[in-house]
């Protein structure tokens, strides 16, 4: 079953000054919340797709379970080495049934689980948030964590209000992956998103339901972005969001007023890993 981008998680130290920075660059981001193992995030909607600013805010709850391990430790460990981009999950229609499939294909990294949570409308009224995971595991990308996502309580999750920013962005257009050899990652990301992949240059990359999957070399990401790869020498990094934006001007100078360095590629704007706490942001025109 092909599956496209449900949200990716940005691991950062200061969450506060996290949900600032996007602030800053026009993105409506949404209240803290608390996980019970210790994580706390701000999400930052689009139709279909959401970030995840993400910190390990109290580690003295972590426990054994998957989620802690999988989830809270892995990006408590993430943050301490360097910010950035620490997880891609896609969307999913049954978590169980991915289980299965990436069992079959040797990438499971966990049973599938399952957490529910308060969320809160617009409006601060409570609403019953529920979400199954299911864990995928690729050994050349010790940096990145993989899981598919299935929400039982979608009405409750994805709203109009929250989806509408300053800036114009309008959705995902894709993500994108940096590895010294990305042929290398071609079995698991055909497992991982149910989709072929296709040679493109000095990479791959896979069309999905909702945003491409681009995995790129270092000097190919530098080429077609124009800033600097991260360091790969231990695996594969997730390095860039695409986002699409109804009005591409509205994005010339929200950098500079940011305070940010952002610069101008072709008819992109992107904001460099180093303005971003690890991320690198790139804005194109909405086709």
């Amino acid at each position: 079953m092909a599956r496209g981008l449900d949200h990716i998680v940005h691991a950062v130290r200061d969450l506060e000054a996290a949900a600032a920075l996007y602030r800053g660059l026009g993105f409506t981001v949404g209240a803290r919340n608390r996980h019970p193992w210790g994580t706390h995030n701000h999400i930052v909607q689009f139709p279909g797709f959401f970030i995840e600013l993400l910190t390990l805010a109290e580690p003295d709850k972590l426990g054994d379970d998957g989620f802690s391990r999988l989830f809270g430790a892995y990006n408590g460990e993430f943050i301490q080495r360097h910010e950035g981009l620490s997880l891609m999950i896609l969307e999913s229609q049954d978590a169980a049934a991915d289980e299965t499939a990436f069992r079959a294909a040797g990438i499971a990294a966990s049973e599938t689980m399952r957490f529910e949570r308060e969320g809160k409308r617009p409006d601060g009224s409570p609403v019953k948030l529920g979400f199954s995971l299911a864990f995928a595991e690729n050994k050349a990308a010790p940096d990145i964590h993989f899981a598919t996502c299935q929400q039982h309580y979608p009405e409750n999750f994805w709203n109009p209000v929250f989806q509408k920013h300053a800036n114009s962005a309008t959705g995902v257009a894709g993500a994108v992956v940096v590895a010294a050899e990305p042929r290398q990652h071609r079995g698991f990301f055909e497992a991982f998103a149910g989709v072929p992949a296709v040679d493109a240059g000095d990479g791959i990359s896979l069309g999905t339901p909702r945003g491409r999957i681009d995995v790129l070399t270092p000097a190919a990401f530098t080429q077609h972005y124009g800033v600097v790869a991260p360091d790969v020498s231990r695996g594969a990094r997730l390095e860039a969001i695409r986002f699409t934006v109804a009005e591409p001007s509205l994005m010339q100078y929200a950098p500079e007023i940011a305070g940010l360095a952002g610069l101008a590629v072709g008819n992109s704007t992107v904001i460099g890993a180093d303005d971003v706490m690890g991320a690198t942001l790139v804005f194109e025109r909405a086709r």
